[in-house]
């Protein structure tokens, strides 16, 4: 049985996602994300809930520079399959799309609605998930980390998405609420449900 990650709220849990601490340069990456409500085209459906089946397999797997890692992308009726061998990190980011999807293709300039959820390649434990909410988080594809952004950007509607981060593409300070270390892989597994310009 999952454990419900009760210390993050949905904005917080936005928070996590969002990139590190700035530079300076004008073209640096976002450090604030603006959670705005969705329009009538941005509903994007619900997130399952369920533990994946004890049958599910893995649809990728990663030996990593340490660890291993096996993901299953999510289903109508349950979450993702997210399993590490901690510790687990990669020298290289790396994205796998487990599932295709069929619509809008994600670009820099929008804003998605997605089901994820993060485990801590250090100890294999989950730090978020909007799947163990129930409800999608909406956000712009140029207001998350860069390994975030890489998994989103070039898909289509309705992709499941794999992604196991570097901690410099992640958070290489560690996360401001200091769930992630500094130099942890983090790994996502999303499922996007909706997209629209902004």
């Amino acid at each position: 049985m999952k454990v419900k990650c009760a210390i993050l709220i949905p904005v917080a849990a936005s928070a996590l996602l969002v990139a590190g601490c700035s530079s300076g340069s004008s073209d640096s990456v976002p450090t604030s994300l603006t959670i705005t409500q969705a329009t009538p085209a941005m509903e994007g459906g619900v997130c399952p809930e369920a533990d994946p089946a004890v049958t599910t397999g893995p649809q990728w797997t990663i030996s990593g520079a340490t660890g291993k890692l096996a993901v299953a992308a999510a289903t109508d009726t349950a979450g993702p399959l997210i399993k590490v061998t901690a510790p687990f990190s990669v020298d290289e980011t790396q994205v796998k799309t487990l599932e295709a999807g069929t619509g809008k293709e994600i670009t820099d300039e929008m804003a998605v609605n997605v089901c994820y959820e993060g485990v801590d390649g250090r100890d294999g434990q989950v730090f978020d998930s909007s799947f163990q909410r129930g409800t999608p988080l909406r956000l712009r594809t140029d207001g998350v980390v860069p390994g975030f952004r890489r998994a989103l950007v070039g898909q289509r509607v309705g992709a499941s998405v794999a992604v196991a981060m570097t901690p410099d593409d992640g958070y290489p300070d560690g996360s401001p609420d200091g769930t992630i270390k500094p130099g942890d892989t983090i790994i996502f597994v999303l499922k996007i449900m909706a997209a629209e310009k902004v």
